[in-house]
């Protein structure tokens, strides 16, 4: 099909929706190393893990095996109020950068969470609800994960209790507001609410929080409190199932039109937008049926992939959680108050981690001001304000196709916008007034960190 016959945005209609979620791990040559129970190193049995997480969430994230996990009639209905979302074509970024390079967006933004997160936080609520629980707990970055959640739980009726990282609860109170609109409860973390809150406090006085040190909260109240589990929305094995409809919806529509992207490129903190992008396009590289190449972007603040190491490590600050092999910082690593809150998490999906040390993708890190530059540009051309977390992926799609520019390459570019940036309009207000800075941690800071890993 011509070029000038791809519409800017092509939807798929409702029965063209996944009916299944796509799990890579059945598909992965070597699989993700196994969680390891802290106190024995032994891997984590279903019994172990379901004392913190849903029972049937346990089973899939133990799924090594089944490619294919049918989903829910009543996920897909909720599914609907918003999916299937639209992969937009980047006419006019393209003409701006007077590229031959075709630039194409997956954007998640079409829900009042504004991001991809409440893809799997309706799966989550729904399975707690299942299995007649009182409520959830969780934590959450910029906010994203938390309003998901909050408007999940809300519809299904199950009390929410979120610890939100301080220096987020600070930067983003309409956030907030949002998450206690929809009637769940936000803490700012580390807090004094719990045992683990208090000593990180102690040992870090007048810190700004982490993800790390949220996760160790919301699981030390989910298991104090009966009738209540923990849920996460990102890193776990769990959560890049369900985000895989992104992906699989982005590839139906590319098929449509018979387009195959040369270049497929996401943000990545803990891997839940990531791993859902690239999802089907993984599986087809790793069977040999297609090829492409797959480009992490983290902040150079934060930079899990370009300068972790491939170890065992706690998801959490607390040292609550079990372990999990991935390429981590130091699970202590508290990074600086940047402001992709979303993307301030020690370490990467375990699935993602396996892959990326196999071979089938690479990844960058970009400094705060150059992300802000993209994504200013980005909503100067294609009207719609860019969440901090995906401008991460627009600066390299800008930079992609600025290099078929200077070379003439039609490469076809895809990236993951996974939601707007509304609630992040301080952060704006900072890079326009020229007060932000960029922070890149040292090597002999993050040696620090690395020592300090447990021994396994």
């Amino acid at each position: 099909m011509s070029e000038s016959k791809i519409p800017y945005k092509i939807y798929l209609t409702e029965s063209e929706m996944p009916q299944s979620w796509y799990n890579v791990r059945a598909d992965m040559k070597t699989k993700p190393a196994p969680l390891l129970n802290p106190g024995t190193g032994l891997p984590m049995k279903p019994e172990e893990l379901e004392a913190v997480f849903c029972s049937e969430l346990v089973e899939q994230e133990l799924d090594n095996d089944t490619r294919l996990i049918p989903i829910p009639e009543e996920i897909r209905n909720f599914y609907k109020m918003y999916r299937p979302s639209p992969l937009v074509r980047a006419y006019c970024l393209e003409e701006k950068l007077k590229t031959p390079a075709k630039i194409y967006y997956k954007f998640e933004g079409n829900n009042t969470s504004g991001s991809h997160k409440l893809n799997s936080a309706i799966a989550q609520a729904y399975y707690a609800k299942k299995q007649g629980l009182k409520g959830v707990t969780t934590e959450t970055g910029a906010g994203q994960w938390g309003t998901a959640l909050s408007m999940a739980c809300s519809y299904f009726g199950l009390d929410c209790k979120v610890f939100m990282v301080k220096c987020s609860y600070e930067q983003k109170p309409f956030r907030r507001e949002v998450m206690r609109t929809y009637g769940a409860s936000v803490t700012p973390s580390p807090s004094t609410e719990t045992q683990v809150g208090r000593k990180i406090l102690a040992e870090h006085p007048g810190t700004t929080g982490s993800l790390g040190c949220a996760i160790s909260e919301a699981v030390e109240v989910a298991v104090s409190n009966p009738g209540y589990r923990y849920v996460l929305g990102s890193v776990l094995n769990q959560v890049l199932l369900h985000q895989s409809v992104i992906g699989l919806e982005a590839k139906a529509a590319l098929d449509k039109y018979g387009v195959k992207p040369d270049v497929i490129i996401g943000c990545a903190g803990g891997g839940s937008n990531l791993g859902g992008l690239i999802s089907p396009f993984m599986g087809e590289k790793i069977r040999g049926e297609a090829d492409y190449r797959i480009v992490a972007v983290e902040p150079a603040s934060c930079p899990s992939f370009t300068r972790g190491v491939y170890a065992y490590d706690f998801c959490d600050t607390g040292m609550v959680c079990p372990l999990a092999k991935m390429y981590t910082l130091g699970s202590d690593f508290i990074p600086s108050a940047n402001h992709a809150g979303g993307l301030r998490y020690h370490g990467m999906s375990p699935v993602l981690s396996q892959l990326y040390d196999d071979g089938y993708m690479e990844a960058v890190s970009a400094v705060q001001t150059d992300v802000f530059e993209a994504a200013e540009a980005f909503a100067r051309v294609e009207g719609i304000l860019p969440a901090l977390e995906s401008s991460h992926a627009i600066r390299v799609a800008i930079d992609e196709a600025l290099k078929c520019r200077e070379t003439g390459e039609e490469k076809t570019i895809l990236f993951g916008l996974t939601g707007t940036g509304y609630f992040d309009l301080v952060a704006y207000e900072q890079f326009h007034n020229g007060t932000m800075t960029d922070y890149i941690p040292t090597d002999e800071e993050l040696e620090s960190y690395r020592r300090r890993l447990p021994k396994v």
